[in-house]
This record gives structure tokens, sequence and C-alpha cells, in this order.
């Protein structure tokens, strides 16, 4: 077993059998839920279902991931989470905007996102992708510009000062910004980056060095 899947099962606990509830409107901050059916070993249609409850953290506990089977409570576990199921194993991790990963890995085949609840936040962004393609890859688009140029820019203004550390200084010399944007304007790009990575989460897209570097 690799490092990372036991890892995971270590973090794995049995569920105690409770019924899935269903998504509440005012839920949409705080919850995401995910959907996915698969045959079963007697071959009909199981119906999988992880539930993650994002305030988790107002209390600064370690949020956790849930699966029900067929609306029942089989297993929890704290997060990056990864189930064993029917066939492969549901992974399910989460950045600091909300869910990066949510994903069946088949043994054998390609992996592929579950389909979040229509209710819910995740639900409701790929229901506007699908009714507006273009008007949402546009948004997609947009979020990236305002990451790279974000980033881009405090990456060029923060290099001013790093290189003026004395063993810095004495190794690669003295870097001075071309740019120097006022404290409003540096204020509204890491709002936008924000913006962009919690739009991005919506639709489980994730870059480490975008989305993490924008925080």
């Amino acid at each position: 077993m690799a490092w990372k899947q036991w890892a995971a099962s270590k973090r794995l606990k049995p569920g105690d059998g409770r019924e899935l509830q269903r998504f509440h409107w005012w839920q949409l901050p705080l919850r995401s839920l995910f959907w996915l059916r698969l045959p079963g070993a007697d071959g009909h249609a199981r119906l999988h279902a992880v539930d993650v409850r994002h305030w988790a953290r107002l209390d600064n506990s370690r949020i956790r991931a849930h699966l029900f089977l067929d609306g029942r409570h089989v297993a929890e576990s704290k997060l990056p989470a990864a189930f064993p199921v029917d066939g492969g194993v549901i992974e399910v991790a989460m950045s600091d905007y909300g869910v990066k990963r949510c994903h069946y890995y088949p043994r054998d085949g390609e992996p592929r996102q579950l389909t979040p609840d229509p209710a819910s936040a995740e639900g409701r962004r790929a229901r506007f992708g699908a009714r507006h393609p273009g008007l949402s890859r546009a948004i997609g688009i947009g979020s990236v510009l305002l990451l790279v140029i974000g980033v881009g820019l405090n990456l060029v203004q923060l290099a001013e000062p790093l290189s003026r550390i004395p063993p810095v200084m004495q190794r690669v010399g003295t870097f001075e910004s071309p740019i120097h944007l006022p404290i409003w304007l540096n204020l509204a790009l890491g709002a936008g980056a924000v913006l962009a990575s919690m739009e991005r989460a919506l639709r489980l897209r994730y870059s480490p060095l975008l989305d993490a570097a924008g925080r």
C-alpha cells in the first residue's frame, strides 16, 4: 500500500448509519454535496454521496468528508480523504477557497468528477455553465487573468525588499521594481484574486501555482 493510501486509511472511520439530509439553500456557503452512481457487486446500481461541511473551520476543527451509500452514512474521514468504493476509490480534498477535488478513481479507466448537488453552490455554478457556456468560459478566463496579474505584480513588488536582505544582496545584487502600486490597488487586486480562486473552487479547478500563490 502506498504511503498516501495508508495515511488516508488511518483517517477513515466507520459511519453511524444516519440518513443523509437534503441540501438547504441557507447551507450554500458552508456545505458541498456530490453524487456518484456505481454498479454494485450484485449488479444493481448504488448511489454514493459525499457531504462536506465547511463550517468545521469556525471552531478550528479539521473539516471532514462524509460518505453516504443509498442515503445512509457509511464512513467519514478528515481531509484529504480516500473512500474505498466498488471498483475504485473516491478522493476528496479542499483548498482555502473550497473543494478542489472530489473525484472517483476507478481501478481501470480515467478518473471522473462526482456530480454536484443541483442545490449546492457547485451545482448552481455547473448549471450556469451549461445554460451560458460562452459567458461561463469568459468568467473562467477572467478568473485566471486576475490570478496571473495579481500574483505577477505581487512577485515583482516583493522582489525589491527581498533583494535588500544582506545575504541576497551580496549574492545577486539589488533589484528595483519598476512597479509601485498604491495600497488601495494592491488591496483591490488581492480581493480580486480571492474572488477568482473562489469561483474556480466552485468548478473544482485548482492550481498550486495560481490559487495557492494568490492567497
